[in-house]
């Protein structure tokens, strides 16, 4: 929550009123939401269609029919299956995912392995599969990674394991000689959504090969009950949240049946316990709840420790042994936050010169020794969100510590791969190696070569706006979706709201505009204040929250009059908004999660 001069014009940016046409069939809603609806894309009425008949057909995918006929070979002949995972929150659903959806297929033979982050890095390197040797598998299947492992995959066919690969990380110029690869963004894949996270990619190859098996009679034949694979999307709208993808319409499709069945307590074990430890009900979970609750607790494991007990949690059919691993990556957690604190503290010392208007040097790229390999990504996040520039975050490796390991979250409009691509190519001796998507991505350097990589890195994104002309990409704005009427400050709207989304990347909760009178207020925990409202020119009145604000400035603020740009009441506010329904005590009511104060 951030507190903003009154200039918010160069912050703030109201979207276009739009309505739908007469006689459409979404032009009987109220003319705020067909604004919310249109201003995000949804232009008919099948667009907030979200049932499972509305995903785009599997048989879209390149390489589906492939990874069906490597599988059916493995389970005619029930041969040993490794899964290779990832050490994120979309890697363990992914994981768990596979194991549960091939044993729930016939699959006897299946194993896991996740490569320990620290030891030997991301995704399948020829050091994993020496570790994978030892299980003695017949197929590897990656899950949310492979995609630019060259090496780990010609090294496995070396020692006769058939590769199947299932990612969706963008591709380099050079793809591995796997004998199957299913990724929406491989070159020549007409599948027209290209954001489906690790677990969506996985759960088509799970629902592709059951038609497979289901054309052959397999079901019958071997007197199995053909399984209903949705009940899995519990773990694909985990995976897919967490992993901060664009939720377009097939992606909302998979979280909003996934969400449905976790309300209505129809999920794994491990994800009712790790609810239970977050204290939240499953009923009345929104999708943000999986990546801001769920989401960290999963991560945790990966981040300080080993992403098998996340695993090991979403495998877990027993409630009891459940609940021990969630409460376990809940202490995790809670380290992880501690360590955050730590280091975020410490990587804004190093910038007491940069504000929220700093354009001078499009980047953030920092490093430290004493840094902590598996936060430097969630550092980099917080860097970007406070500064609004992309942001590289470094640690030492923690095997040789003449190499860093970084981490990089960028902005809309900078897709950081393509920048690091662009690095890779002028700069050939700087990146070791490197991969990831447009927001986010991962690098390993030589600790010498850090300021050549700060410099080279900048100086392509610099190149690149200057290319495109599109220098205000570095201006932060907030898109706000206009202001309520009295009348909907009311319980029933924002459970109406709520039945629009899922809401979450590129699919944003709407954010609206409003003047108030502060009728109480207090602090609570020293960070967050409590607010009770007076709706403008009206007798409305409701609760509002605002997380993590600056005390010492709203005191001064408060004290001083300087408030909704009348200093003659300093009980007005002006409020950036969200509307949101708080649950104490089996009690809904409305309140107002305050983004800005507007001062």
């Amino acid at each position: 929550m951030t507190l903003i001069h009154e200039d918010f014009q160069r912050h703030f940016v109201f979207r276009p009123q739009s309505l739908f046409a007469d006689h459409h069939p979404l032009s009987a809603l109220a003319p705020i939401l067909q604004s919310i609806l249109m201003n995000r894309g949804i232009v008919q009425e099948q667009d907030i269609e979200l049932s499972l008949a509305s995903l785009i057909p599997v048989e879209h995918l390149k390489g589906i029919s492939e990874a069906n006929a490597l599988l059916f070979s493995s389970l005619e002949k029930q041969k040993s299956i490794l899964i290779i995972g990832d050490f994120d929150a979309d890697g363990a659903t992914s994981t768990a995912l596979a194991i549960r959806g091939l044993r729930s297929l016939g699959f006897q033979n299946l194993d896991y392995l996740v490569p320990d982050r620290f030891k030997f890095g991301y995704g399948l390197s020829p050091e994993i599969v020496e570790v994978a040797l030892q299980k003695k598998p017949d197929l590897i299947i990656t899950v949310d990674n492979g995609i630019s492992s060259i090496d780990g995959v010609a090294l496995a066919r070396k020692h006769d394991i058939e590769v199947l690969i299932t990612d969706h990380h963008l591709p380099g110029n050079e793809i591995p000689q796997a004998n199957a690869i299913v990724n929406p963004n491989q070159k020549g894949c007409i599948f027209s959504s290209k954001y489906l996270a690790g677990v969506g990619v996985m759960f088509y190859v799970l629902i592709a090969l059951r038609s497979f098996l289901r054309e052959k009679n397999y079901f019958k034949t071997q007197q199995m009950v053909e399984p209903n694979l949705a009940e899995l999307l519990d773990l694909v709208a985990l995976g897919t949240v967490a992993d901060l993808v664009p939720l377009d319409h097939n992606n909302r499709c998979l979280v909003q049946q996934g969400l449905a069945r976790i309300r209505a307590g129809q999920c794994c074990e491990g994800i009712k316990a790790l609810l239970q430890v977050a204290q939240k009900n499953p009923a009345t979970l929104k999708s943000t709840d999986l990546g801001f609750v769920l989401g960290p607790r999963i991560n945790a494991a990966g981040r300080l420790d080993s992403m098998s007990l996340g695993i090991e949690c979403l495998l877990s059919d027993n409630r009891a042994e459940a609940f021990t691993m969630a409460e376990a990556l809940n202490d995790l957690n809670e380290d992880r936050k501690n360590i955050e604190g730590v280091m975020k503290t410490e990587a804004l010392a190093l910038l007491p010169e940069l504000g929220p208007d700093r354009n001078e040097e499009p980047l953030i790229c920092l490093f430290d020794e004493r840094w902590h390999q598996g936060v430097v990504g969630i550092i980099a996040s917080r860097l970007k969100e406070i500064y609004h520039l992309p942001a590289v975050v470094f640690a030492p490796d923690d095997n040789d510590r003449e190499k860093l390991k970084g981490s990089a979250r960028s902005i809309s409009g900078l897709h950081m791969r393509d920048l690091l691509d662009r690095v890779a190519s002028q700069y050939p001796k700087v990146l070791i190696k490197f991969g990831g998507h447009a927001m986010a991505a991962g690098m390993t350097i030589e600790k010498i070569n850090f300021e050549i990589f700060r410099q080279s890195l900048g100086a392509e994104i610099l190149n690149f706006l200057q290319e495109s002309e599109q220098r205000d990409i570095l201006q932060a704005k907030t898109w706000i979706d206009g202001e309520l009427e009295s009348s909907q400050f009311d319980l029933t709207f924002a459970q109406t709201l709520q039945t629009y989304g899922p809401w979450g990347q590129r699919f944003p909760e709407p954010v609206f505009f409003g003047k108030f009178e502060i009728v109480n207020q207090r602090v609570l925990a020293d960070k967050h204040i409590k607010l009770y409202l007076r709706v403008e020119n009206s007798d409305t009145c409701i609760d509002a929250i605002a997380f993590n604000v600056d005390i010492n400035r709203w005191h001064s603020i408060r004290n001083s009059g300087h408030t909704g740009g009348n200093e003659k009441n300093n009980k007005n506010v002006h409020l950036i908004y969200k509307l949101d329904i708080n649950e104490f005590r089996g009690e809904q009511k409305l309140q107002l999660v305050v983004e800005h104060f507007v001062v």
